[in-house]
């Protein structure tokens, strides 16, 4: 029964947390092409590492031969999804919005590839309904009592901030998107996270009383870290999907740092590995947990999804550079030169007297030639790695003929390229 497989397979990775009724669900998926839809938040132009999971599952159910739809709300952008949040969103601009929607049509056809996925903008069958109408042929189908029964506006009446008519439709208007894909795509089954189910089943009530019909609903746990912080955040901010706001290696180190009490759901979940795959790597991993075998094949597995082998093979070429024992490489070098700052530099500049001084000013690391005399003096300058005091370079201690890793204090680094 390929239904019964794949809701297996998901339920294995702990990937279902609420569904309609697991029979019919199955049922359904036994024939495919299932048109299912998954909406995604247009409020950034980029997704984020937490949105990675819904991406995955949209291509799960495309392997299994289904046909998954990407929705970007362009009308639900405009409004606000009220759920997981304690108080009212920023209202979004046209011009923003719609900046917003162009990367991330780019972004999930990037990821998934147009033979995968469908991308579908609410806007484009929303806009032209007027008030009244909606009112009539939506809003006459759901109670007040029913919308709030649903936890995200539950939560939201019973804090200070309360919630907006805006956004207590916004249940409304999801509910209107599925009811549209169902009636005009042949949509039988919406998926998200768990703080969507609410949203899900007011479509699913939806289709059921304007035209009779039988949708599902299925969402995921929501991903939190063992140490009670939220995934995919940093002290410095999201970590985004998007290479321009998230270096490769800035995603790669964050994975390689996952704790041990997470890193066997997150491959289960963040990766298209087979589950008894998942769980060799797990148990070798357990079997000398210091070697962190399994955080580095989550690391390669995500960062390879998103940004490509290449990016991988940078991300560790760069990790090396920084952290490793082995002598610098140019390939070393080349991949840290798109993680920390570069300086260029004549080669004449390393017969000057006390190169290494004005080199250090020039990248940043220090504010002038005694500041940069004082950190030498303290022993807080290194050169690829080694803590120098002579202010002098010369031809050899250049990596490939053209590169030199200058270091001040632990962790302030400039690559210095001198043509």
């Amino acid at each position: 029964m390929k239904g019964l497989r794949l809701l297996k397979d998901l339920g294995d990775r702990d990937l279902i947390h609420d569904s309609t009724d697991r029979g019919a669900l199955a049922e359904m998926l036994n024939e495919p092409p299932a048109v299912l839809y998954l909406g995604f938040d247009p409020s950034a132009d980029s997704l984020h590492l937490g949105n990675l999971i819904g991406v995955l599952m949209l291509r799960r159910f495309a392997e299994a031969g289904h046909r998954p739809l990407a929705l970007v709300g362009g009308a639900t952008g405009m409004v606000g999804d009220p759920s997981g949040r304690s108080s009212e969103r920023n209202l979004l601009s046209a011009d923003v919005l719609e900046r917003n929607l162009a990367s991330l049509r780019a972004q999930l056809f990037g990821l998934l590839g147009s033979d995968e996925v469908e991308v579908v903008n609410n806007a484009d069958w929303t806009a032209p309904v007027g008030f009244i109408e909606f009112l009539r042929d939506v809003g006459k189908y759901v109670t007040v009592s029913q919308m709030l029964a649903k936890d995200s506006v539950r939560s939201r009446l019973a804090g200070d901030q309360g919630i907006s008519y805006t956004e207590f439709s916004y249940m409304l208007m999801q509910a209107f998107d599925f009811s549209w894909l169902f009636e005009h795509r042949g949509c039988r089954l919406q998926v998200g996270g768990s703080d969507q189910w609410g949203n899900i089943t007011a479509g699913i009530d939806l289709i059921r009383r304007r035209v009779g019909g039988v949708a599902h609903g299925l969402t995921w746990p929501l991903l939190t870290r063992a140490d009670g912080q939220k995934f995919g955040k940093t002290a410095d901010g999201t970590i985004w999907l998007d290479a321009n706001r998230t270096l490769p290696y800035d995603l790669h180190q964050y994975l390689l740092r996952s704790d041990d009490r997470d890193v066997a759901r997150l491959l289960a979940q963040l990766t298209m590995l087979p589950v008894d795959v998942v769980g060799d790597v797990v148990a070798e991993h357990v079997s000398a947990p210091e070697r962190r075998l399994a955080q580095r094949r989550l690391a390669d597995e995500v960062t390879g999804l998103v940004h490509g082998s290449d990016a991988v093979t940078s991300a560790r070429l760069a990790a090396e550079a920084l952290f490793g024992q082995d002598q610098l490489t140019v390939e070393m070098m080349a991949a840290l030169s798109g993680v920390v700052s570069s300086v260029y530099a004549p080669q004449e500049v390393l017969k000057e007297s006390e190169a290494l001084l004005g080199l250090l000013v020039n990248s940043g690391l220090c504010t002038s030639r005694g500041d940069a005399r004082r950190h030498l003096s303290q022993g807080a300058v290194s050169v690829n790695r080694s803590r120098v005091s002579s202010p002098d370079l010369d031809a050899d201690d250049l990596v490939g003929g053209r590169f030199l890793m200058l270091q001040r204090g632990k962790k302030e680094r400039r690559i210095a390229v001198l043509e």
